[in-house]
Order: structure tokens, then C-alpha cells, then sequence
């Protein structure tokens, strides 16, 4: 009796089904994690009201199309803009509150973010969309087959790199000579107050980070990374430091001639297996990624073929 009625029914089911596997990659995509972002309960509610509004849209969509209403297209459209608002919308937030923050995010994380929400809805309208397509052209089971699928895809969408796969992590000895503080070889800053060099002896830890290739070298130096991984690091482990201690500021600092990044950092909680985790697992930016060695190498291959 039920898979008759999904026969003769088929393009509310179509509608049906891909609403729901839509709002389920919305969900599956939403989580909030050590950063805390985004916020429970209201924060939730909102993305959560927009994965439904995404898969509803583009599981209407198919109907619509079959019928030959191609006005459908617009409400696709109109719902890529209203997406771009909530890349806006959570770019503005994060960056009104970054100023509160002991070791912000910095504009690269930010922005960062604010991709990666308007990419998942996204996500959920493409699964919505492909769960209906075969729902409403072949059969409901092919709708829940395609749905699965999209979720599977979704999911591995959401897996970028960490600091690890470009770098390698090693933890490395905090030294001060007199006010000069070096983490291995690398020279970090000049450290003024007796209280603060004391401070960093009893809680600092240091890292130094060796790309593993030239690309890496590239994307370690770039500013906002940097920031991002002195963020999460003070995020996970907390950071032994007040407003208007400059001295207490976790820092990163480029070895020149090696390429090598150093890390200082001081965590509340002074783990050095905690610390390790946190520093290699630090998402990699897209703002931050660089390839010169594939551009260059391009164009000397286009050099010498016109040459």
C-alpha cells in the first residue's frame, strides 16, 4: 500500500524526500566544535532554518523543471544571493567580536568562515536537488540512493587539510638570553619585564613548524595562517595572559633563512601532547594556500613552447 502511494505520488514524494535529505547534509554539515561556533542554541536555529529553506528550494525545483516552469531557475537564484547575505552576515559578526577575543581570529579565519557557511547551504541545495531529479525521474528508491550518495559527497567536502599535512610539527625549547627570547634557533621578540620572562619560563611552550615543501613555505609565512594557528592553540588550551599584557601575546615568528615558522604559545593548561594536537591540527586557510611553484613552472613551459 505505502510503495504504491509513492508511485502514484511521485512528485511529492521527489519534494519530500530531497526537503529532508537537504536538511539532513545541513545538519550533518553543522557542528559546532572547540570554537564554539557557531552558538547553541541560536545560532543553530538560524543555519539550521536556512538548510531547511536550501533543501526546500532545490527540491521544488525539480517538479518545477519537469513541468516546464522554467521560473523555477529564479528562485535559485534568489536563493545564491540570499546565501551570499549569510557569508556577509557571519562575516560581520565574527569580525564585531574578534575585538573581545585575548588572541583574535584575524581577517583571513574570518573570511574563512564566512565561505565555508555559504558553501554548505549550498551543498544542501545540491543534495536536495539530485535526491528529488532521481526521485521524480526514476523511482523513490533511486531518490534515497542519490540522497545517500550526496550525503557521503558532502561529507567528504567538508574534510580540508590541517597545518600537519603541509608541515611538520615538532615542539622546540623556549630560551631567553637576558631580555632576547629564541624558540630553537629562531629569534621571537625582546622581552622587557622580569615578571613576564618568568611568566614565559613557568608556562611557555614552543614549536617550530618545517614546511614540507616550497608551496608550504609559502602558505606558513602568510599572515593570517599564522594568526589562525595562534588563535586555535589559545582556544583549546586557554592562554596565560590579561588584556593589556603585550608582553604575554602569543606570537609567530618566520625564520628567514630556513623558511621555518615559530611558534610561542601560553596555554592555561600546559600540555605538551594537548599542544601538539592543537597546533597540527589548525585547519589550513584558503585565503592562505599559495602555489608558485605550479605557476612558475607553467610559465616556463609556456616560455619555452614559444620560444
Amino acid at each position: 500500500m505505502m510503495l504504491d502511494w509513492l508511485h502514484s505520488h511521485k512528485e511529492l514524494t521527489a519534494v519530500a524526500m530531497g526537503t529532508a535529505f537537504g536538511m539532513l547534509a545541513r545538519i550533518a554539515m553543522l557542528r559546532s566544535d572547540y570554537r564554539q561556533y557557531p552558538a547553541y542554541p541560536h545560532g543553530k536555529i538560524i543555519h539550521l532554518a536556512l538548510g531547511l529553506i536550501a533543501g526546500a528550494l532545490g527540491a521544488v525545483a525539480v517538479p518545477a523543471l519537469f513541468n516546464k516552469d522554467y521560473t523555477a531557475i529564479t528562485f535559485l537564484s534568489l536563493a545564491a544571493q540570499q546565501f551570499r547575505e549569510v557569508r556577509n552576515m557571519e562575516r560581520n559578526t565574527l569580525s564585531a567580536i574578534d575585538d573581545l577575543e585575548l588572541v583574535p581570529r584575524g581577517a583571513a579565519y574570518i573570511e574563512g568562515i564566512a565561505v565555508v557557511f555559504e558553501g554548505r547551504n549550498y551543498l544542501a541545495i545540491v543534495t536536495a536537488l539530485l535526491t528529488s531529479l532521481f526521485a521524480q525521474w526514476i523511482v523513490w528508491w533511486a531518490g534515497l540512493t542519490a540522497g545517500v550518495l550526496s550525503l557521503v559527497i558532502s561529507h567528504l567536502f567538508m574534510r580540508g587539510k590541517r597545518i600537519s599535512h603541509i608541515a611538520r610539527v615538532e615542539m622546540a625549547p623556549i630560551k631567553l638570553d637576558g631580555p632576547n627570547l629564541y624558540v630553537g634557533d629562531i629569534y621571537m621578540m625582546n622581552v622587557g619585564l622580569d615578571e613576564n620572562r618568568d611568566i614565559i619560563r613557568e608556562q611557555g611552550m614552543g614549536f617550530i613548524l618545517t614546511p614540507r615543501s616550497d608551496d608550504a613555505r609559502v602558505t606558513i609565512a602568510n599572515l593570517g595562517q599564522r594568526q589562525a594557528i595562534l588563535h586555535d592553540v589559545s582556544t583549546r588550551l586557554g592562554v596565560y595572559r590579561d588584556d593589556g599584557d603585550p608582553g604575554l601575546l602569543p606570537i609567530a615568528k618566520l625564520g628567514l633563512r630556513t623558511g621555518q615558522l615559530g611558534l610561542l604559545v601560553l596555554p592555561r593548561e600546559k600540555d605538551a601532547d594537548k599542544a601538539y594536537e592543537a597546533v597540527s591540527g589548525v585547519p589550513l586557510l584558503e585565503a592562505a594556500v599559495r602555489k608558485p611553484t605550479k605557476a612558475n613552472r607553467k610559465s616556463l613551459e609556456e616560455a619555452e613552447s614559444n620560444g
